[in-house]
């Protein structure tokens, strides 16, 4: 693990995590306004659904995370240029849960791979969020949605304890 800058950072351009979506023990969604205040409405709907399924202890992790993935779909969900029917664009949470996992995923309209940032870049507020997603989940990745759907999923993945 001790390489540094992006290398460590590639992350899986894959469908989706590799976990059997037949699989899943419980998945929640919302969809979120494409405002700054959907981050606040994102966290309280990852705490219902955490404790919903007592997973309260792993809130702090998976919340900072799913603040970061809001965050980055907001800020490319809000082009600075938009029309009215821009800022309608989709940007929506799942959480899911497995046996040992849980994954949140975040939906954005935006086609752009999500790139880390080197932290000497003078943009380095945007791209800092992906070394947090990196440090605090288990794996991430993204892929584009596909079909007459437009943008992308990014990914993150925690393990979880088993119970008791």
């Amino acid at each position: 693990m001790g390489t540094n800058g992006s290398t460590m950072l590639k992350p899986l351009r894959q469908g989706l995590p590799p976990l059997d979506p037949a699989a899943v023990s419980d998945a929640a969604s919302c969809a979120l306004p494409a405002r700054y205040e959907a981050v606040r409405e994102a966290r309280r709907f990852t705490r219902g659904t955490l404790d919903q399924w007592d997973l309260g202890d792993r809130f702090d992790d998976i919340c900072l995370v799913v603040s970061e993935l809001v965050t980055n779909a907001l800020r490319h969900a809000l082009p600075a240029d938009a029309g009215c029917a821009e800022r309608s664009a989709p940007v929506r949470l799942h959480l899911m849960r497995w046996t040992g996992r849980l994954v949140c995923a975040v939906r954005d309209p935006s086609h752009e791979t999500p790139v880390p940032r080197d932290s000497d870049d003078f943009s380095a507020e945007s791209g800092r969020g992906l070394f947090l997603v990196d440090s605090f989940a288990d794996s991430w990745g993204w892929h584009p949605l596909a079909g007459t759907l437009h943008g992308k999923v990014v990914w993150a993945m925690f393990r979880l304890q088993p119970a008791g």
